[in-house]
Order: structure tokens, then C-alpha cells, then sequence
């Protein structure tokens, strides 16, 4: 199927950039993009940089779904050495 598109110049720089670190053309790119989200679940591209799995863990850590979360931790020096005190009784 062929399907043209207009992008804005600002979209168009993003997907040319993101296309030429994973070393393929922007065709390619937005081809394997659609497809992805069309539920097929197959992407050519598994390897992402650096860069873009940083910025996806933290816009994931940053999501509302952990808002509300909060994560009792004790960290004490009690709760730390506490094994170690029980293993040489």
C-alpha cells in the first residue's frame, strides 16, 4: 500500500534523526513504526541507542501509573546488618 503523508518540518527533522541512528532510511523507519503499532508486534528493529532506551525508562518511571506509588524502604543500619548480627548468634 502506498500512503503519502505531510509532516510537519519539526516531525520530519525527528524521524530523519531517529532513522540515521539506527542507520536506515526514513522510509524504512516510519514503515517499521507503523507496524509496530498496527499489532503485529514485529519489529525489524529490536536495538535501540542509548539515548532513546534512556529517555523511554524515565518517561516510563515518570508515567502517571507511579505517581501514587510509594515504596517503603529501610534502610537503616538495623535492617541492614541485622542478618549478619542473627548469623554469627
Amino acid at each position: 500500500m502506498s500512503v503519502k503523508l505531510e509532516l510537519k518540518p519539526e516531525t520530519e527533522d525527528q524521524l530523519a534523526e531517529r532513522a540515521r541512528r539506527r542507520g536506515v532510511s526514513v522510509e524504512d523507519y516510519i514503515c517499521d513504526v507503523l507496524e509496530g503499532h498496527a499489532g503485529n508486534g514485529e519489529s525489524t528493529f529490536k536495538v535501540t541507542t542509548d539515548e532513546e532506551w534512556e529517555a523511554a525508562l524515565e518517561a516510563f518511571a515518570r508515567s502517571p501509573a507511579f505517581q501514587n506509588i510509594s515504596w517503603p524502604v529501610d534502610d537503616s543500619r538495623e535492617s541492614i546488618y541485622r542478618e549478619r548480627e542473627d548469623a554469627q548468634l
